[in-house]
């Protein structure tokens, strides 16, 4: 039986726009948030274009950048702390994504407002403000979908809150949506504009977003309450308990690990492809559209087909399908396909987008897991250090793929040895699978005794 002070709260979620109106605004500030995240791609496509037509540096230097401008991701139980832990105005969520919006907008203005002949340092912590923004503005929106995206209750079945999995869904066809829109322009506007132009677009995108922002009050989204109210102390100790859960814990060294053992050779494909293939942007461009295209379809199937698959069978037969792509790659830069007839181009557009992509196709069923294993009040914190997690492993995978590159004595003009390095990079692929008994199979709902 539902008690009275459960019921009283119900009727003040319904009476509080718990209906489409609080619905509406919650896919407002989420879907423009994700969108725009997606459509970083965008910006980031000028940056490699003017690293190296601009101020000339060399792949490995390239992927340092790459790596190090993702340090301030690492920082996001931090913020994720102070998003559960501190209120603005009344508010712990909504003022900390419009703050993320308005250093991101800053940071492209200023690169844009900069001279031609900008210096890596300046231009590196300018990418570093940027990326600090973004984090913050990942956080709290991560943090908002793992609150309203817990498994229904057996009282709740009919709660606003209750579609576990749909809100996930939703957001990552917002940022599906996003890529996809940001590769394809980009592809289009390398070729019109400067990258300090397109620089000034993204900053004039994220100067809009920070305005709508603004203009929403977290009191229209219907939101749970937290009951985390003691300030980081508490919060931090709620975190830590929440992370000593074997489920919990376990989970996350996994996921983090299967990236950081892959090393990365973004900067050396980047390199091949355009310098020694001689791939035009815009064929780039098009590859890109294509996996954002994957990664859209991906959130559709899933929240249509796969939601109720175990997530350790469907995490690992990424993990997999990863490797093969992988050991596609070797046959590609080996020449196998263009003996048959298939040009670099149509294989870089059918291929190279959508393994891009695959990297990240298992991060939506773990962040539905995760939602559904995190506890009430930290989700924020609980979240951020799991996206910490990923971004640490991200960087080390790049570092990784950097020391890969010089072991095989591939540089800016010598590719000789990169299909060792891919060969090196499945192998590395097909490991995590070994210990993916790690991932849990799953959360069952958990239903309360009736009470007599």
């Amino acid at each position: 039986m539902v008690s009275s002070s459960e019921a009283i709260r119900e009727r003040g979620r319904r009476k509080g726009g718990g209906g489409n109106g609080s619905e509406g605004m919650r896919k407002l500030l989420l879907g423009l948030g994700f969108l725009v995240q997606g459509f970083r791609c965008f910006p980031w496509m000028a940056v490699n274009f003017f690293l190296k037509d601009g101020l000339k540096v060399d792949p490995s230097t390239l992927q340092i950048l790459q790596c190090s401008a993702n340090l301030p991701m690492v920082a996001k139980p931090f913020y994720g702390i102070l998003s559960d832990s501190f209120y603005i105005f009344g508010q712990h969520r909504v003022p900390y994504i419009a703050f993320g919006a308005f250093l991101q907008a800053v940071s492209w203005i200023a690169i844009f407002l900069s001279p031609s002949n900008i210096s890596f340092f300046t231009i590196t912590l300018y990418l570093l403000l940027g990326n600090l923004g973004a984090s913050v503005v990942e956080v709290a929106n991560d943090a908002m979908v793992a609150e309203l995206g817990k498994p229904p209750s057996s009282s709740s079945k009919n709660s606003p809150h209750s579609s576990s999995g749909q809100l996930q869904s939703f957001v990552w066809i917002a940022a599906s949506v996003g890529g996809v829109l940001g590769n394809l322009a980009g592809g289009i506007a390398i070729d019109c504009f400067s990258p300090q132009v397109m620089f000034l677009m993204f900053g004039i995108l994220l100067s809009i977003q920070f305005l709508v922002t603004i203009f929403i009050h977290e009191s229209s989204l219907d939101l749970p309450k937290s009951p985390s109210d003691g300030g980081i102390k508490k919060q931090l100790s709620e975190l830590i308990v929440a992370l000593r859960k074997p489920e919990i814990y376990y989970s996350i060294i996994w996921f983090a690990a299967s990236y950081a053992m892959i090393p990365a050779l973004t900067g050396t494909m980047f390199y091949y492809q355009t310098e020694h293939l001689g791939i035009e942007s815009s064929v780039l461009g098009i590859s890109k559209v294509f996996g954002q295209a994957s990664m859209l379809l991906w959130g559709i199937i899933y929240n249509k087909n796969l939601k109720s698959m175990s997530p350790r069978k469907l995490i690992s037969a990424i993990q997999a399908t990863m490797a093969v792509f992988m050991f596609s790659d070797v046959l590609f830069v080996k020449g196998v396909y263009r003996m048959f007839g298939i040009p670099d181009s149509l294989y870089v557009v059918l291929f190279s987008g959508l393994l891009e992509v695959l990297y990240f196709f298992k991060i939506l069923p773990f962040n539905v897991l995760m939602a559904q294993l995190c506890p009430p009040g930290c989700e924020g914190s609980v979240m951020a250090f799991l996206m910490s997690a990923l971004a640490m492993a991200v960087i080390i995978s790049g570092y990784l793929g950097v020391v890969l590159s010089w072991f095989v004595q591939v540089t800016g003009n010598d590719f000789s040895g990169l299909g060792h390095a891919l060969l090196i990079q499945a192998v590395c692929t097909l490991l995590p699978i070994y210990c993916s008994s790690c991932i849990p199979d799953g959360v069952k709902a958990k239903t309360k005794p009736k009470q007599g």
